[in-house]
């Protein structure tokens, strides 16, 4: 498949503050002369920032590790699993296509893919949320068909099982990721035939879907600068004994390797065993109780559309949409130059100048129900308001006259 830079392109790309500590982290992992070995996490947090994978990003991955561009381009232009063209804003959806997928069904899974999402591979859906791709094998043949979803492998689907998969991403929320058809691994369709003794006193999930329910980090990773979906399934079995834990008390329990703006943990380099259905430890040796019998609903509000607290407690939800005042041109024909604030580039100020917004003392005066209804029209840009803050620096700059 040949894969080409995006023809349109950002004038520039930063990490923000969190992310760049987080990578100037990861560049400490490796000896003096080796930096280049970070090139792939970096470009994936640069990915995860912007939601793709822009040329300024490679270039200035490049810059931080000391390579040719070149070299860069290479790592990013040879792996499936960086976007080098805008994809949906909630969820890129990766359907595996090798034979043992296509056998059990996958051109089916495609065929929907065309006709819920967007006809062509990489092309956003009609509202901009969603987006597909086929890709090659990713490894979970005994689980066939199977798709890619953020960072979580959807096993076992059939076309019901991704339609309801797509239908609750579209509205805002996360499905459990794992096997469709409740298999706990790849044992066989009707339950284990061996080893039957290891079924008992295990986890709630495997590993890999327990870290995904236990930390939160799905469909969408947030930069750092706003307060990441967490643990987003969690339930205590006994409520009334276990206290709520704060999110920032979660945040200092995962891997600091998982999370920007972490020092190391102990859990880091220790992985040992765990008693059955106990997850993550947190502070003060607190634990986090298995779920209760029986299968909750799955579903959980999506990157930024929502969160849930340690315990499982729906937070409130974010501000409903408030169109922000408005102007149909700048006071006194000249508006402030909005490319002064960090994170608007001339494209970004011509979308704000074609809503009606001029002067910094516009964006300043912005409470929760604006930055919603700004930012769910900023298209790509998405997010970028409470990411680089722009309402602090239009405060600043409004000051400053």
């Amino acid at each position: 498949m040949l894969r080409r830079l995006h023809h349109d392109q950002p004038a520039s790309f930063d990490f923000t503050p969190a992310n760049l500590a987080w990578a100037e982290a990861q560049i400490q992992k490796y000896p003096e002369g080796r930096q280049a070995s970070a090139v792939i996490p970096l470009l994936f947090r640069a990915q995860e920032q912007e939601g793709w994978l822009p040329k300024p990003a490679i270039e200035a991955v490049a810059r931080m590790l000391g390579m040719a561009y070149i070299r860069v381009l290479e790592v990013a232009t040879f792996y499936f699993m960086f976007q080098l063209s805008p994809v949906g804003s909630v969820a890129h959806i990766q359907i595996c296509g090798t034979t043992p997928c296509m056998l059990r069904g996958s051109e089916e899974l495609l065929d929907l893919c065309q006709r819920r999402i967007s006809a062509e591979p990489h092309h956003p859906s009609a509202d901009g949320k969603l987006s597909w791709e086929e890709v090659e094998c990713l490894g979970a043949c005994a689980n066939a068909p199977m798709a890619q979803i953020g960072k979580d492998y959807y096993e076992d689907l059939s076309v019901e099982s991704l339609t309801r998969i797509i239908d609750e991403l579209t509205a805002g929320r996360v499905p459990r990721p794992g096997s469709q058809i409740g298999r706990y691994a790849s044992e066989p369709e009707g339950g284990v035939t061996s080893l039957a003794q290891w079924v008992e006193g295990r986890n709630a999930h495997n590993a890999s879907v327990d870290l995904a329910v236990t930390i939160g980090d799905t469909v969408k990773r947030i930069d750092g600068t706003e307060v990441p979906l967490r643990a987003p399934w969690l339930r205590t079995a006994q409520p009334e004994e276990l206290p709520a834990v704060p999110v920032e008390e979660v945040q200092a329990a995962t891997p600091s390797d998982g999370e920007p703006g972490e020092s190391p943990q102990a859990m880091d380099q220790q992985h040992t065993a765990r008693p059955a259905g106990v997850r993550h430890p947190l502070p003060g040796g607190e634990t986090v109780a298995p779920e209760p019998e029986g299968e909750p609903s799955g579903v959980v509000p999506a990157h930024g559309l929502g969160s849930s607290d340690a315990a499982g407690v729906a937070a409130a939800p974010l501000a409903p949409e408030a169109a922000p005042p408005v102007l149909d041109a700048p006071r006194g024909g000249m508006g402030d130059d909005l490319k002064r604030i960090t994170g608007v580039g001339p494209k970004i100020e011509a979308l704000l100048h074609e809503l009606g917004i001029w002067h910094f003392d516009q964006i300043a005066a912005w409470g929760p129900g604006e930055v919603a209804w700004v930012d769910s029209r900023l298209g790509q840009f998405h997010g970028r308001i409470q990411r680089e803050d722009w309402i602090a620096q239009a405060r600043k700059l409004a000051t400053e006259g």
